[in-house]
């Protein structure tokens, strides 16, 4: 379902110039095989948002071969330092996205977690700045208590996939990932521990600020 102009996307990607080769050479991975990723105008917002926070410590729920985890160390790096914590599930992921990340000079600024994203956020003792999450839809409600224990007050939680391709908009439709899609939705904006809204980006980008 097209949501937009069609030509939109390309011209909001455009805009964001210059940036590092490596990203265009995972961009065109991702048009060549299908692979899913943000694509650059949602990551660009991520370093935004993570600039304008002064985030120091990020955990990334379901990363891929670590395109979004590449504008997120780059906003620690610009900003001063942090930590990124990607976690995948599968091996051969995580050590093509520390290719990557180390072609452009991130990993310092990155720890790679290799299981199941919210078993490991659930591990952790510290909160966290920014917590991503692009898991499997079906698990996003499930995700929430998790993601809203180890979210530090005034921090941020940016959900991804949240227009789903537009079967948010036939809830009578829904199969498990746009019922977990839609459920994730309804529980964050009900949830008066959260600010948040819903930016039309790409396939839809929820930010929460955690109020306490």
């Amino acid at each position: 379902m097209d949501l937009h102009h069609p030509r939109l996307n390309d011209y909001l990607d455009g805009l964001v110039v210059p940036r590092h080769p490596v990203l265009g050479e995972m961009e065109a991975r991702a048009a060549r095989t299908g692979f899913p990723i943000v694509g650059p105008q949602v990551g660009s917002l991520f370093y935004l948002l993570a600039r304008a926070l002064g985030a120091r410590t990020i955990f990334e729920m379901g990363s891929g071969f670590g395109y979004s985890t590449a504008w997120f160390a780059t906003a620690l790096r610009d900003g001063g330092g942090g930590e990124v914590h990607q976690v995948v599930w599968d091996d051969a992921l995580s050590k093509e996205a520390r290719e990557s990340l180390d072609r452009m000079g991130l990993t310092p600024y990155v720890r790679f977690h290799v299981g199941e994203a919210v078993a490991a956020l659930r591990a952790r003792a510290e909160s966290f700045d920014v917590i991503f999450c692009d898991i499997d839809k079906d698990a996003y409600p499930a995700a929430l208590p998790v993601m809203r224990e180890r979210l530090r007050p005034g921090g941020l939680l940016i959900v991804d996939n949240m227009l789903w391709g537009g079967r948010v908009f036939e809830p009578q439709n829904a199969d498990t990932r746009t019922r977990g899609v839609l459920d994730l939705t309804q529980a964050l904006f009900a949830d008066p521990a959260f600010a948040s809204t819903l930016l039309p980006v790409r396939d839809g980008v929820a930010v929460a600020w955690k109020r306490r």
